[in-house]
């Protein structure tokens, strides 16, 4: 079995978000609340997302918690976008900067949690 690679440059951000939103697109919680989204012009955008978090190459320009506040997901939403997120990951990749992304991704979705009103900060 060869071992996996770790996340190392862009063309690897590219890699996991396009298999990311492959299964995002399909699933049965996640497709309906993500069916409004232009794909085209979006993943682009999530490529310079991931890649400023995780390669500090400054390509985003955004704020992505203002993008989210007038969707109508609540916490299964974000519970099942982080277990897709993180099996994309782990069935892709693994070293240091994949396991970066996946508490990225966790502090993600417990921010915009908080600051949409679905948890509190206690928790």
């Amino acid at each position: 079995m060869t071992a996996l690679p770790d996340i190392i440059d862009r063309e690897d951000v590219i890699k996991f978000v396009d298999r990311f939103y492959d299964k995002v697109k399909i699933d049965a919680l996640l497709g309906p609340a993500f069916a409004h989204v232009n794909w085209p012009r979006h993943l682009p955008i999530m490529y310079n997302f991931w890649s400023s978090m995780l390669l500090d190459d400054q390509s985003y320009r955004g704020n992505p918690l203002q993008r989210h506040l007038d969707l109508p997901i609540g916490t299964e939403h974000f519970s099942r976008w982080l277990e897709l997120f993180q099996e994309t990951i782990d069935e892709n990749f693994v070293g240091l900067n994949a396991e970066e992304v996946k508490m990225r991704a966790q502090a993600i979705a417990r921010v915009f949690q908080i600051k949409m009103g679905l948890t509190n900060k206690d928790m």
